[in-house]
C-alpha cells in the first residue's frame, strides 16, 4: 500500500475524529497533517455546551424533594419511582441523539473523539438522566485537560458513586466496588494492588456521597478516620488521598497510555512507543492534549501497520457515515435501533469495564447488518431484524410486576423489528468533489477516498453494480456499494 498524504489525512481524520466530512476530501491530497492536528487542536479548545435533556418531570420532582428534605425525609412511592424511570429512560434516548449530533455535526472532533473514548473508560450504567448529563459534561470538559482533575471529578459525580455503590460505603462495613474499579479499571490496572489496599481504599472512601440532586455530599458522620496503609504508605487518608497516591504512581500513566494506544494508534502495542509515551505524560502531570499531540504528530502514527488496522466501532461507523454523506433523518430515534442491532448504545455500556471494542465489534448478525447500512439509508429499505437482548437497556432491572414481565420482556426482545431509516441524502458535496475526474478514474478516486486499506473490490466489480444512467447516479451507487464492504468496515 502507497502511504500518500491524502490517506494520511484521512487516517488522522478517523482516529483524531468521525472521519472526513465531504467538504474536506478537497484538501485531504495538499494539506499536512500537523496543520490538521492544530486544527483539530484549536476547533476542540472552546468549552462543550452542556447537554441538558432532562425531562421536565424529573427536574420538578428533584428539586421538590430536595426542598421537602430539608424539614423532612422524603421517599417517593412506587408509582413516582416507575415515572421517574420511564421518563429518564427517554431523555436518555434524547440525550444519546444530541450527543451523536455533535459528534456528526461539530467542529471540536478531538474533543467529541476523546469524549467517546472516555464515556467507554468511565463506564458507567445510570438510569438517573440528571446524573449522566453531569457525568457526560465532567467527560466532555476534561476530555483534553488534565487526566487528574477528570478523574477526581468522575469519581465524586453521582453516576459512578451510584453505579458502585459507594452510597452504601460506610465505617465498620466498607464497600469494596468504587475502590476496587478505581484502581483495576480507571488508573493501575490489575497487578498493581494488593487486596490490602482495595480494603484500605475502600475504608478512605467511606463517606462519599451524592445527594439526590446530583450533588456531591461528604458525610463525615459514616467516614472511617483511621490510620490506613495503602500502597506503602500510612496515615488518615480520605478519597483524594487515595485517588494523589494513585496519581504518583507510573503505573496509572503506563495504563493509560496503552489503552490510549490500543484505542487510537493500533491493538498490537509496540511497548516501547507506549514506555515512551506514558513518561512523557506522567512528567506533564498528566497532559492528555500533549499525548495526544505525541501520537498524532509522530511519523511512526502514519506508518502502514497502523492505517486501516482498526475497526470501527458501531458509533464510528455511523457517525463517519453521516460526515461523508450528509443527511437529514425524517425518524432520528431509529439511530438508537442501528446502535441496538450493532452492539453499542450509547450511556449503556455491557459493564463498568466498558466496551471491548477490536473483533467483539464483528459477529455473523452484526456483520451482515454493517454491510446493508449503507443500502437501508440510500434505498429507505426497511430494518427487518431481531435486535438482542433489551438487558442492556434495561440494565437487569425488572419493571413492577416481577418475575412475568421479566419473562414478558424477553419475548418482547426477540420480536421482529421493521423500521425504515428515512433519509434525505444531499448527495451534492460528496458529488461535487470529484467534479473534475475523468470517468475512466472515478472508481478509482472514490476508493481511495472512503477506503483505507490496501485491498479493494476490483473496478470491474465495482462498475458492473453501478447505475450508468449518469455520472451522479454512477458515482452513488459506487460509493454504497463501497461503504457495503468488509474494508470500509476498518480505518
Amino acid at each position: 500500500m502507497v502511504v500518500t498524504n491524502q490517506l494520511k489525512n484521512q487516517h488522522l481524520l478517523w482516529r483524531a475524529g468521525f472521519g472526513p466530512m465531504a467538504e474536506d476530501l478537497q484538501q485531504l491530497a495538499t494539506a499536512s497533517q500537523k496543520s490538521y492536528f492544530q486544527a483539530l487542536s484549536k476547533a476542540s479548545k472552546k468549552k462543550p455546551e452542556y447537554l441538558d435533556l432532562a425531562d421536565n418531570y424529573i427536574k420538578g420532582l428533584m428539586m421538590g424533594i430536595d426542598e421537602i428534605g430539608r424539614t423532612q425525609r422524603k421517599e417517593l412511592s412506587n408509582e413516582e419511582k416507575k415515572k421517574v424511570r420511564q421518563a429518564s429512560r427517554e431523555s436518555i434516548k434524547s440525550l444519546n441523539l444530541a450527543w451523536l449530533n455533535e459528534m456528526i455535526n461539530s467542529d471540536a472532533q478531538l474533543r467529541e473523539k476523546m469524549s467517546l473514548f472516555w464515556h467507554g473508560h468511565f463506564a458507567s450504567r445510570n438510569l438517573n438522566i440528571l446524573y449522566q448529563q453531569q457525568l457526560l459534561d465532567a467527560i466532555r470538559r476534561n476530555a483534553l485537560g488534565n487526566f487528574g482533575d477528570m478523574l477526581k471529578e468522575v469519581s465524586k459525580s453521582a453516576a459512578m458513586i451510584n453505579f458502585l455503590n459507594n452510597n452504601q460505603n460506610r465505617k465498620d462495613h466498607p464497600n469494596e466496588n468504587f475502590a476496587r474499579e478505581v484502581m483495576e479499571l480507571f488508573t493501575m490496572g490489575r497487578g498493581n494492588y494488593t487486596e490490602h489496599d482495595v480494603k484500605e481504599a475502600a475504608r478512605a472512601f467511606t463517606g462519599w456521597g451524592a445527594n439526590v440532586k446530583g450533588e456531591f455530599v461528604f458525610r463525615k458522620f459514616v467516614h472511617d478516620e483511621g490510620q490506613k496503609q495503602f500502597l506503602n504508605k500510612n496515615g488518615d487518608f480520605d478519597g483524594d488521598d487515595i485517588l494523589n497516591i494513585l496519581l504518583e504512581q507510573k503505573a496509572t500513566a503506563t495504563y493509560i497510555t496503552r489503552k490510549i494506544y490500543r484505542y487510537f494508534v493500533n491493538e498490537k502495542v509496540d511497548e516501547e512507543k507506549v514506555k515512551w509515551l506514558a513518561s512523557r505524560f506522567y512528567q506533564s502531570n498528566y497532559d492528555i492534549h500533549l499525548l495526544m499531540q505525541d501520537i498524532f504528530t509522530s511519523d511512526w502514527f502514519y506508518s502502514e501497520q497502523n492505517i486501516g488496522a482498526k475497526i470501527k466501532s458501531p458509533i464510528e461507523l455511523m457517525v463517519g457515515i453521516r460526515r461523508i454523506i450528509p443527511m437529514q433523518l425524517q425518524n432520528e430515534d431509529v439511530q438508537l435501533l442501528v446502535q441496538r442491532l450493532l452492539g453499542q448504545i450509547l450511556f449503556y455500556p455491557p459493564n463498568v469495564a466498558g466496551w471491548p471494542g477490536g473483533k467483539s465489534w464483528i459477529d455473523s448478525s452484526s456483520l451482515m447488518f454493517r454491510l446493508r447500512l449503507p443500502q437501508l439509508i440510500h434505498d429507505d429499505e426497511s430494518i427487518n431484524l431481531s435486535p438482542k437482548s433489551d438487558d442492556d437497556q434495561q440494565m437487569g432491572m425488572k419493571e413492577e410486576g416481577g418475575e412475568q414481565n421479566s419473562k414478558r420482556g424477553k419475548m418482547n426482545a426477540n420480536k421482529l423489528v421493521k423500521q425504515q431509516i428515512l433519509a434525505d441524502v444531499n448527495w451534492t458535496p460528496f458529488i461535487e468533489q470529484f467534479a473534475k475526474v475523468p470517468k475512466e478514474k472515478l472508481v478509482t478516486e472514490i476508493t481511495k477516498t472512503l477506503l483505507q486499506t490496501s485491498s479493494a473490490p476490483s473496478q470491474e466489480l465495482l462498475e458492473s453494480q453501478a447505475d450508468k444512467n449518469s455520472r451522479d447516479t454512477f458515482i452513488k451507487t459506487v460509493a454504497v456499494a463501497l461503504m457495503a464492504t468488509p474494508e470500509y468496515q476498518l480505518c
